[in-house]
């Protein structure tokens, strides 16, 4: 005869252990619906196939010569890009293979950019070569208005071959300034511009150091026009031969065209 109780607790414990082993078995992931083939996917649209090109113009103060082509799907994202093309593109010169003159669209008139002239640079590999080891060189910013009204920032680079002392580094900042001062003063933009790719002005500028201490060289590094004057610039330059255009490097600086 089984103890008073016994078959109450086998009950409990064997419903102990169906409650276990349930709460252990696996639990099945839900089945997902078969997925329908969609009827139709959007389609990529090609954006080259919505752009045109467009022939870019150096100003008229270069002969509003093409310095090459860009394209855009709408004339207005062309506004505000940069060009540059080295003087020797732009004439035949191989000995201006170093200056690079630089140009912002400020136009367009049907396929035809128009631009204006924002300055010029010197390219880096020509300013490595002057200032190797055992040379000092000496930067001097001079911000000045010529004239026909244009406000135009002049940044000199001066070689020498020896160390030069603090106190003639300082004289010959100002010598370059006077000098560049009365000089932009005197002329228009187009007579400073073509004094800088003939290079007349640095000899000029290092005719006017030699009071203070004698360099072996001073260049225009570089140009910028900070504030546009009166009037459009005279010509300076001829343009190149019409089997042999200029070719120029466009860059979009403009805001970025929408996303189609």
């Amino acid at each position: 005869m089984a103890a008073p109780g016994a078959e109450k607790r086998e009950a409990a414990a064997k419903a102990t252990e169906e409650k276990a082993s349930a709460e252990a078995a696996p639990v099945a992931a839900p089945k997902k619906a078969p997925s329908t083939p969609k009827s139709g996917g959007r389609k990529t649209k090609d954006k080259w196939k919505a752009k045109e090109w467009y022939n870019v113009h150096a100003p008229h103060m270069f002969n509003e010569t093409v310095i090459g082509e860009t394209p855009a799907s709408d004339p207005s994202y062309l506004i505000g890009r940069q060009a540059e093309v080295t003087v020797a593109d732009l004439i035949g010169d191989a000995s201006k293979a170093h200056i690079k003159l630089l140009f912002k669209i400020s136009d367009v008139d049907g396929h035809e950019a128009k631009t204006e002239f924002v300055g010029h640079t010197l390219t880096s590999d020509y300013v490595r070569r002057l200032t190797r080891r055992k040379k000092t060189k000496t930067d001097h910013v001079v911000d000045v208005r010529t004239a026909d009204g244009y406000v135009i920032r002049i940044k000199t680079m001066s070689i020498a071959d020896r160390r030069i002392q603090t106190s003639q580094e300082e004289a010959m900042r100002r010598a370059i300034g006077e000098f560049l001062t009365l000089f932009v003063r005197e002329h228009k933009l187009s007579q400073v511009i073509r004094n800088v790719i003939s290079n007349d002005l640095a000899r000029e500028v290092g005719r006017a150091c030699k009071v203070v201490i004698p360099v072996k060289r001073i260049e225009i590094r570089r140009t910028e026009i900070l504030r546009k004057g009166n009037g459009e610039p005279d010509s300076i330059i001829a343009a190149p031969a019409e089997d042999e255009p200029a070719e120029a490097i466009v860059e979009d600086v403009a805001p970025a065209e929408e996303s189609e």
